[in-house]
């Protein structure tokens, strides 16, 4: 048999809704559901975001990886990877939503609106001081697709933009920094950080209380905010409850954590000034991402180049 099937191995994501877009385009393509592989030699394509255990084993025709999102930590990080290309998604929907998420939160911090909600809940009529969003300087950490967009998001409503990166970056109205180097004066410029960066050796824990320390203090914010759409290994969420607690950041919005579902006992959940949503910022969609994973696949058996393929090195 050719080893043209697929295998759907997608973690907690319903893998069901995957493999039903793929089929109402290739229908003609074998798509099968782990655990359920009647036949591994005829695996050739695994599509997978944060792949079960063994699920990436005994495929011995195995050619491709297709990540089902932007994040391949879950993936690239196995000891049992397989030697093959592993490709991310890139996707303009996904873009949006991740956009949309980080503007809501930046103006959730800026404009006030957690301590309004308490003021509403308390019958309180009570008029805060309100800076204008140039006075507020944002800086986004990870200046992917992802990050480059919700800068130009951010700088379109007024907000001074910085990026930090690994590699340099030269993009028009953003103060770019890039490399260890130069991370303490993007942090010492920064009232509101956000924080999209790949999860890697390198990058996990960086959200921390020394890092916290070393963020700008903006009176009207009453202090640093910390936005995470990134990924959860990326904070220490006990640093980040006692930051909170010793007045070292103002608040948060998080929609990534170190373990999830979020622990019901966490005490990042009864903290007024903290945003949590479960996973949501941006949200992979299998009817509109089925034709660039088929797409992909198509490019790869014609022998042609792969786009947003992942550096193993890199971890992303």
């Amino acid at each position: 048999m050719k080893a043209n099937a697929i295998l759907v191995s997608s973690g907690n994501w319903a893998p069901e809704p995957w493999a039903e877009a793929v089929r109402a385009i290739d229908p003609d393509r074998p798509v099968f559901l782990w655990p359920d592989v009647p036949d591994p030699a005829a695996i050739g394509y695994v599509m997978a975001w944060r792949p079960a255990e063994d699920s990436l084993k005994g495929l011995p025709n195995l050619k491709l990886i297709l990540s089902l999102g932007a994040g391949v930590e879950g993936i690239v990080l196995r000891d049992d990877l397989p030697d093959v290309p592993i490709t991310r998604i890139v996707s303009d929907d996904l873009t949006a939503r991740m956009s949309e998420w980080i503007v809501l939160q930046v103006l959730l911090h800026h404009r006030q609106q957690l301590a309004y909600q308490r003021f509403q809940r308390q019958r309180h009529w009570r008029e805060l001081r309100q800076s204008a969003a140039s006075e507020v300087r944002v800086g986004i950490m990870g200046m992917g697709v992802l990050g480059q967009a919700a800068a130009k998001a951010l700088a379109d409503l007024g907000f001074g933009i910085a990026g930090w990166s690994r590699r340099p970056k030269d993009l028009p109205g953003i103060e770019c920094h890039a490399g260890d180097g130069a991370l303490d004066a993007f942090l010492t410029r920064t009232d509101i950080l956000v924080c999209l960066l790949p999860l890697t050796d390198a990058t996990r824990g960086i959200l921390s209380m020394a890092l916290f320390e070393k963020l700008g203090r903006n009176a009207s914010l009453g202090g640093p905010v910390v936005i995470n759409a990134g990924r959860g290994g990326l904070q220490i969420e006990s640093d980040i409850v006692a930051a909170i607690e010793r007045g070292v950041i103002a608040g948060a919005s998080l929609d990534v954590f170190e373990t999830e579902p979020l622990d019901p006992g966490s005490p990042l959940w009864a903290l007024d000034n903290v945003v949590i949503t479960p996973h949501v910022a941006a949200f992979s969609s299998p009817a509109e991402l089925a034709g660039q994973i088929l797409g992909q696949i198509a490019a790869f058996e014609a022998g042609r180049p792969l786009r947003n393929l992942v550096d193993r090195s890199a971890r992303y």
